[in-house]
C-alpha cells in the first residue's frame, strides 16, 4: 500500500487530486483507517506488530502529503505570478487628471482680489423669500421694475420654513433668488457697519437661453457701507479690479442706468487692453436709502436698535459667465452647464 500510495500522491498534479488521495487514504472511510479498525479482531501480538506498521504508514503518508501540498501550493504561486507579471519597462498609461470649471476659477480670481483689498466673502441660500429678494431692495409688488427679473416661484415643500438672517422665519412667497442682492439686506441686518463684504453664487431666471443668456449663471455681488462712502469709492473699487483683471492699461467707464436698490446707478464697463475693446460687466450705484429704511424697519422687528442711519454705502454686481467667455475665449454661455467633456477637458491644469 505504501509504494502504491506515494506514487500516486507524488504524480498528483493539482490541490483537488491531492484531496482526493487524502480522502482515499487517510478518510474515515479511507483504506489505512479501515486497516485500523480491524486491528481489533486480531491476536495481541499481532495486534501489537501490525498496529506500529500502520502507524509508520500513517506518519509516512501524511508527510507525503504535505510535502506534495507545499509543492503544489508554491507551483501555483509562481503560475500566478508569470500570468500577472509586468513589464516595467513599458511605457506608462496616463490617466484623466481632472480639473476645475472654469466658473470656479473666475470665481477664485475674483475673491482674491477683493480679500486683497479687504472684503470679506459671505454666501447666502438660493431659495429665498420675495421680501429679500424684492421688497426689501425697493422693488414693491407690482413694480414696473419686476419685470427686469423674471422669476422662478416656488411652491414650498410640507414642512419647510426659509430662515431669515437671525433665524427668524422669512416672510413672504419662495422663488428662486434672481440676484445675489438679498444677501445685501441679510447681511446688513445681521451686522452694523463699517463693512465690506463680496457674495458668490448662483442665481435663476426664467428666460430663453442663447449664446448669451441662460436661465442658470453666476454673479458676484459687492456691498460696501460706512461713514462717507461716496461714489470715488465705488470707482476706485472697480478700477482696481480691472487693474487685477487687466493690467494697467486696463480702463474703467461708467455709464447712467436705473436699478430699484442704487441711487444712482450706474453700468460699469472695463477696457480690455489685449482685446481692444470695452467689456460691459455689470451693474453698481449707491445704496438707496430705501434699501438703509427698510433694513432698519426689519431690525427694529427683531428688537434691535437702528444701525444705519447717517451712513452711505455703495453695491455692485457682474456677470462671472461674461467675464470666463471673454478670459477663454468661450463663444457660448450654454458650454459653461453643457457636461462636454471636450470643452471641460481644456481646464485641466488650469490654476
Amino acid at each position: 500500500m505504501l509504494e502504491e500510495a506515494l506514487s500516486a500522491i507524488q504524480n498528483a498534479q493539482d490541490l483537488e487530486a491531492l484531496k482526493a488521495l487524502r480522502a482515499r487514504y487517510l478518510g474515515k472511510k479511507g483504506l489505512l483507517t479501515q486497516a485500523l479498525k480491524e486491528l481489533a479482531h486480531l491476536p495481541l501480538e499481532e495486534k501489537r506488530r501490525r498496529g506500529q506498521e500502520l502507524n509508520a504508514l500513517k506518519e509516512a503518508l501524511e508527510k507525503a502529503l504535505e510535502e506534495r501540498e507545499k509543492a503544489l501550493e508554491e507551483r501555483a504561486l509562481e503560475e500566478a505570478l508569470r500570468g500577472e507579471r509586468l513589464d516595467v519597462t513599458l511605457p506608462g498609461v496616463r490617466l484623466f487628471a481632472g480639473g476645475l470649471h472654469p466658473i470656479t476659477l473666475i470665481t477664485r480670481e475674483l475673491l482674491a482680489i477683493f480679500r486683497a483689498l479687504g472684503y470679506q466673502a459671505v454666501a447666502g441660500p438660493e431659495v429665498e423669500s420675495e421680501f429679500f429678494n424684492f421688497d426689501a431692495l425697493n422693488i414693491p409688488e407690482h413694480h414696473p421694475a419686476r419685470d427686469m427679473w423674471d422669476t422662478f416661484w416656488l411652491e414650498p415643500a410640507e414642512g419647510f420654513t426659509l430662515k431669515g438672517p437671525m433665524g427668524e422665519e422669512a416672510k413672504g412667497r419662495l422663488l428662486l433668488r434672481t440676484h445675489t442682492s438679498p444677501m445685501q439686506v441679510r447681511y446688513m441686518v445681521a451686522h452694523t457697519p463699517p463693512f465690506r463684504i463680496v457674495v458668490p453664487g448662483r442665481v435663476f431666471r426664467f428666460e430663453q437661453t442663447d449664446a448669451t443668456h441662460e436661465a442658470v449663471f453666476h454673479q458676484l455681488e459687492g456691498l460696501v457701507v460706512g461713514e462717507g462712502i461716496t461714489m470715488a469709492h465705488l470707482k476706485g473699487a472697480i478700477y482696481e479690479l480691472a487693474q487685477a483683471l487687466f493690467g494697467p492699461d486696463s480702463k474703467v467707464r461708467f455709464q447712467p442706468v436705473y436699478f430699484p436698490f442704487v441711487e444712482p446707478g450706474a453700468q460699469f464697463a472695463l477696457w480690455w487692453p489685449e482685446g481692444g475693446k470695452w467689456l460691459e460687466l455689470g451693474g453698481a450705484g449707491m445704496v438707496h436709502p430705501k434699501v438703509f429704511q427698510a433694513v432698519d424697519a426689519y431690525r427694529k422687528g427683531l428688537g434691535l436698535p437702528p444701525a444705519y442711519e447717517g451712513v452711505t454705502g455703495f453695491a455692485f454686481g457682474l456677470g462671472v459667465e461674461r467675464l470666463a467667455m471673454l478670459r477663454y475665449g468661450i463663444p457660448d454661455i450654454r458650454y459653461f452647464f453643457g457636461g462636454r467633456l471636450k470643452f471641460l477637458e481644456a481646464f485641466r491644469g488650469v490654476l
